[in-house]
This record gives C-alpha cells, sequence and structure tokens, in this order.
C-alpha cells in the first residue's frame, strides 16, 4: 500500500488567518481557539472535559509538501536542516501536532487554549495525553 485516505474530522476556527500572522509555537502567543467537529463523530467527544490535555492532529493544508531541508524559525544564520529534524510545516506529509488544553466542549465544539493553527487547517485525530502509567 503506497497511498493513503485521511478524512478531516473537523477544522479549526481560529482568528489566524495567514502564516505570517501566525506564531510559530502555541507558547508564543497562540490564541484560544475553537475546534469544530463533524456531526458523524459526535460520540468520540463524548468523555472530553475541560481541563484535559489532548494531542491534536492536524493537515497543515497550506504547506509546501515538496520542502525537505529549511533553516530553523526562518533564520537564514542557521545551517539548513532536514525538516525531519524540526517543527517546519513545510515537509512532505505536513501533519501537524499540537498539544492543547480543552477549555469547554459545546456539542460538536470544543474550545482549545493557545492552539497556532490557521483558520480553516482541516484536524484529523485527537488523543489523549497520558501520563507515565496511570493512563494507560
Amino acid at each position: 500500500m503506497t497511498d493513503f485516505v485521511i478524512r478531516p474530522v473537523g477544522w479549526v476556527e481560529s482568528p489566524l488567518l495567514d502564516r505570517a500572522g501566525a506564531p510559530k509555537q502555541s507558547d508564543e502567543g497562540a490564541p484560544d481557539a475553537w475546534l469544530r467537529f463533524t456531526a458523524d463523530v459526535e460520540p468520540a467527544l463524548r468523555d472530553l472535559t475541560a481541563g484535559t490535555e489532548v494531542l491534536l492532529l492536524t493537515w497543515l493544508d497550506r504547506a509546501d509538501r515538496d520542502t525537505l531541508t529549511v533553516h530553523p524559525r526562518g533564520d537564514l544564520s542557521r545551517p539548513a536542516t532536514g525538516v525531519f529534524s524540526t517543527r517546519s510545516p513545510d515537509r512532505p506529509n505536513p501533519v501537524g501536532l499540537h498539544r492543547v488544553t480543552v477549555l469547554a466542549v459545546d456539542g460538536t465544539r470544543v474550545h482549545v487554549r493557545a492552539l497556532e493553527a490557521l483558520d480553516g487547517t482541516p484536524i484529523i485525530d485527537v488523543k489523549p495525553v497520558l501520563d507515565p502509567v496511570a493512563d494507560r
């Protein structure tokens, strides 16, 4: 198998509209955002509650999939580095990984703290952040 089909389970609703205005990481001033899920996955949201930390996986749909090396953080004084050693959104398979805290759940909408993803970014999955052993 060489091809995979990933279907969005939702989309990000954020005030961030373009890459130029978005922080590179969530702790660099990322705004709170809403995650709008499709109705067919609503049962998957039932155990999410305020205060829960999750790993949000997104498809960085505006990424350049031909990029293999970057200057980290766009700093040309730093050496070119293979994208698999960076958090660059530009990469062959642009999967975004975001650790966020749930602020509220309202039906198929989930409010999260400090998300650096752009408005309209497709959501591909959500996974819990696990403690070392207790949550497995």
